[in-house]
């Protein structure tokens, strides 16, 4: 009966039902969400595929190893780690649930990840990229204008492009110079900026009225930063702002706004900013995130004292 399969695939209704959670009860990400539902999908798919129980609770540890044993040569340790994470994520979920007395995936072991430094501009190549649109001949005078102040915003703020994006103007106070951002987890964070980029935000709110849509002069009521046509900013449009002007501005073509984010924290740790300090600026749930930013600044450290100190020059005799 086609009833009866349904019914005895209970681990596809545990997986729609663990995403469901995910976005009402626990306001995860859109793309949280969606990865772990690519991830826990494939375990589903493994086990039709390899006559596993179609039943998360009977599911051992040795089921989980064998699914997580088929990525292992043909994908990083930093994907087969997000797996790993899905499933104790998952699994937890049904032992708080009273559906599993213990969790099987809490004995998986995390591959170690190599976590790149953060990139990041110099104080001087910072400033060249945001000066960068009141030279660009090419650009629409609004455009240009909008393109300064969000670049201005993004590195004198230290802000995501998710949530630069989602800045509306009442959020904006610029008297105060302060903003108010929507973070990861649906978190609001007060982020302060300074003057230039409020002069820059003043002149962009003076021409934001010319960018809407030319035939019905449609615009987006309460976003920030629009597009061309009036609609709000998407985090690829930014990204290609980002990329025009650090080509423009200092010859990279690869710069991400992502680096001038890590530039404002470097930056301030240089200038002798605490640590506690930029975590609460740049919404860091963990200490430790922040701290990655410690080891630019002994890097920098290094190279100058390499290229600077005379010891360092000259082999001693």
């Amino acid at each position: 009966m086609p009833g009866t399969a349904a019914a005895r695939d209970l681990l596809a209704q545990q997986i729609e039902r663990f995403l469901e959670r995910l976005r009402a009860e626990r306001r995860a990400s859109q793309r949280t969400v969606e990865t772990y539902g690519r991830d826990l999908r494939a375990l589903h798919a493994f086990a039709a595929e390899h006559g596993f129980p179609l039943d998360a609770c009977a599911l051992d540890l040795l089921a989980l190893r064998r699914f997580l044993a088929t990525f292992v040569g043909k994908n990083g340790a930093a994907t087969i780690a997000r797996k790993v994470a899905a499933l104790r994520a998952f699994y937890r979920d049904l032992v708080q649930r009273g559906a599993l007395r213990e969790n099987p995936a809490a004995s998986l072991r995390l591959p170690k990840v190599s976590k790149p430094l953060p990139k990041f501009v110099s104080v001087a190549d910072a400033s060249e990229v945001i000066e960068a649109p009141a030279h660009d001949a090419a650009r629409d005078q609004a455009l240009a204008v909008r393109d300064q102040a969000l670049l201005e915003l993004l590195y004198g703020a230290g802000v995501r492009v998710s949530e630069l994006c989602g800045l509306d103007l009442d959020r904006l106070e610029l008297p105060s110079r302060m903003a108010r951002v929507l973070g990861k987890g649906s978190k609001e964070r007060l982020v302060p900026f300074g003057e230039p980029c409020a002069r820059a935000l003043e002149r962009y709110l003076a021409l934001r009225p010319s960018l809407c849509n030319p035939r019905s002069g449609a615009q987006h009521p309460s976003a920030l930063f629009l597009g061309r046509w009036g609609s709000r900013l998407t985090p690829r449009q930014v990204q290609n702002v980002v990329r025009r002007y650090g080509m423009l501005g200092t010859g990279r073509p690869d710069l991400h706004p992502h680096a001038l984010r890590h530039s404002c924290a470097t930056h301030l740790l240089d200038a002798g900013a605490d640590l506690r300090g930029i975590q609460e600026l740049l919404g860091h749930s963990s200490l430790s995130t922040t701290q990655r930013y410690t080891h630019v600044s002994v890097d920098r450290l290094l190279e100058i004292y390499a290229g600077a100190h005379p010891l360092a020059r000259t082999p001693r005799r």
